[in-house]
């Protein structure tokens, strides 16, 4: 097969969680651009109707469903309406996140445990749910959205002159947790044609970083800058398709080199 078709989504069906938050709009982009039926999630539809609007103006094929992460029944609704619209799921893009812990390391432990809910039970119940279906189909690709700090420790020197922090101790805890069971789930899907990658990205730039945050972070980099919105779709793209055929259980970087210094 010619090696650009390898990279084609065409004719496959993808759903993006957690789909307008920073880095999900590209994600979806990512999806539709490269040809599959994509169905994007989140707990609040309103701004995923104006995302489908958008797209299907553009003669994409973007479907928004309202879902909650917390909830397994939820999650199992989604399924459920993705594979009665679609007759399938080959893609899962888990990228929802819920970052409760507005007080870092001095928030009180109900907080700690609504994320843990979310992100760490709600990351097992929905790649289970979409998993097994996908295993039961023979095959698919899951790719979870983790972080540069589920392998490093906050540094607190980027921070130092700025506003910003870095204290969140759920995102460490879970965002770790992933890149493990990343390798579990790629073991237990092994055999079903079923693979798990994870991808770690670093910093995204918005208008709330101060230039002197954007200085202390670009020199822990090696390309000098944090992401922009193109920088993580064109490598979720590559383990959503058939090029990366052969790749399972990795946990990929895609921060300008700061884990690599």
């Amino acid at each position: 097969m010619d090696v650009l078709n390898l990279f084609s989504l065409k004719g496959k069906v993808a759903l993006v969680t957690g789909g307008a938050g920073l880095y999900g709009r590209q994600l979806v982009a990512g999806m539709l651009e490269a040809g599959a039926k994509t169905f994007v999630a989140a707990r609040n539809l309103e701004p995923l109707k104006v995302m489908e609007e958008e797209a299907r103006a553009r003669g994409q094929d973007l479907t928004a469903l309202a879902y909650d992460q917390g909830e397994e029944a939820s999650i199992h609704g989604l399924r459920d309406a993705i594979l009665e619209k679609a007759g399938t799921c080959d893609v899962l893009i888990n990228n929802a996140v819920l970052r409760p812990m507005k007080n870092g390391y001095q928030s009180d432990l109900a907080t700690f445990d609504l994320s843990m809910k979310v992100n760490a039970t709600g990351l097992f119940a929905i790649t289970r749910a979409f998993g097994d279906a996908m295993a039961e189909r023979g095959g698919g690709s899951i790719v979870n959205i983790g972080s540069m700090q589920g392998i490093i420790a906050p540094d607190p020197w980027i921070y130092e002159g700025t506003a910003h922090t870095g204290w969140y101790p759920d995102y460490f805890f879970h965002k770790a947790g992933m890149i493990n069971f990343t390798r579990f789930t790629a073991s237990y899907y092994g055999l079903k044609n079923v693979r798990c990658n994870c991808v770690a990205p670093g910093g995204y730039q918005t208008d709330k970083h101060d230039e002197v945050f954007l200085k202390n972070y670009a020199r822990k980099t090696m390309l000098g800058r944090m992401a922009n919105d193109n920088d993580l779709k064109g490598v979720v793209v590559f383990l959503a398709s058939d090029a990366a055929s052969y790749v399972t259980g990795t946990t990929l970087p895609v921060d300008a080199g700061y884990t690599a210094k």
